[in-house]
């Protein structure tokens, strides 16, 4: 049953592509201004990625960390910029998805925003779409937004 819970956060899950910042975008003209938000940046663990060592060489997953902080540092700068009162949060977290998944229940979010890559076919296959995996395993409203493109000089979406 999904929560109703319409004066909950908004959590972004937010990678610093130009389709999470399309998302933030967008999600500032459709829901309520001076919404409180969580601006979650969800970084892998080094041993996590494919064909990685099992042990990461010294501070390499410190740096991964910092890099994810300065991530959700600048996406809570353009959700208070789009209207909304943020807060920067990293995680640890493989899969991505899951821990966009708990954070959001962590967090009692009322709507989980995010943008998708719109990846097709063998790309799809190959790496998956974190935001279809988000939808799939919660309960909670999720908002995907695709980046506005502009293709013989009309913008779509």
């Amino acid at each position: 049953m999904a929560p109703d819970n319409k004066d909950g956060p908004v959590l972004f899950a937010y990678d610093g592509s130009e389709h999470a910042k399309e998302a933030i975008r967008q999600a500032g003209r459709q829901l309520r201004d001076g919404r409180g938000t969580i601006v979650l940046s969800v970084w892998e663990p080094f041993t996590a990625m494919p064909f990685a060592v099992t042990v990461a060489p010294p501070g390499l997953e410190e740096g991964i960390r910092d890099e994810a902080r300065k991530v959700a540092e600048e996406g809570a700068a353009l959700a208070r910029d789009s209207g909304f009162e943020a807060e920067a949060v990293v995680e640890q977290g493989d899969p991505i998805w899951q821990k966009i998944v708990e954070s959001a229940e962590q967090h009692d979010a009322s709507i989980v925003v995010m943008g998708s890559h719109g990846r097709t076919g063998i790309g799809l296959v190959l790496m998956g779409s974190v935001a279809a995996a988000t939808a799939r395993h919660t309960d909670r409203p999720v908002l995907i937004a695709h980046a506005i493109t502009v293709a013989d000089g009309e913008p779509s979406t």
